[in-house]
C-alpha cells in the first residue's frame, strides 16, 4: 500500500496550492479519503474528507470556503485545492485512506505559507 503526497511547497499569504495524493496497493474506490495536517507542536487535525464515491465532502472549520477536496477513482488520486492561504496554514499535510477500521497514511508533504 502506498499513498504519495505531492504539491506542497512555499506559498505567499493569499496564494494557492494544489496537493495531490496518488494511491496504490488497495481498492481506492472503496475507501473514504481525507487530508490532515500537523503543525509543529500541535495535534494532527482534519482538513477535508471525501467519501468513497465522491458524493460527500467535509471540511475543517478553518478551511471552509478556502479549499476543495476532489477525487478521481479512475486514476486513484485525491486532491486538495487550497486558496487564500494564511501563515497559520503552515504544516505537514497528510493523505489518509479509511475503510471501516483499516487506515493508511501517506508520509506527508510540507506546506509553508510565508511572505
Amino acid at each position: 500500500v502506498q499513498l504519495v503526497e505531492s504539491g506542497g511547497g512555499l506559498a505567499h499569504p493569499g496564494g494557492s496550492l494544489r496537493l495531490s495524493c496518488a494511491a496504490s496497493g488497495f481498492t481506492f474506490s472503496t475507501y473514504d479519503m481525507s487530508w490532515y495536517r500537523q503543525a509543529p507542536g500541535k495535534e494532527r487535525e482534519l482538513v477535508a474528507s471525501i467519501s468513497s464515491s465522491g458524493g460527500s465532502t467535509n471540511y475543517g472549520d478553518f478551511m471552509k470556503g478556502r479549499s476543495t477536496i476532489s477525487r478521481d477513482n479512475a486514476k486513484n488520486t485525491v486532491s486538495l485545492q487550497m486558496n487564500s492561504l494564511k501563515p497559520e496554514d503552515t504544516a505537514v499535510y497528510y493523505c489518509k485512506a479509511r475503510r471501516a477500521t483499516v487506515e493508511y497514511w501517506g508520509q506527508g508533504t510540507q506546506v509553508t505559507v510565508s511572505a
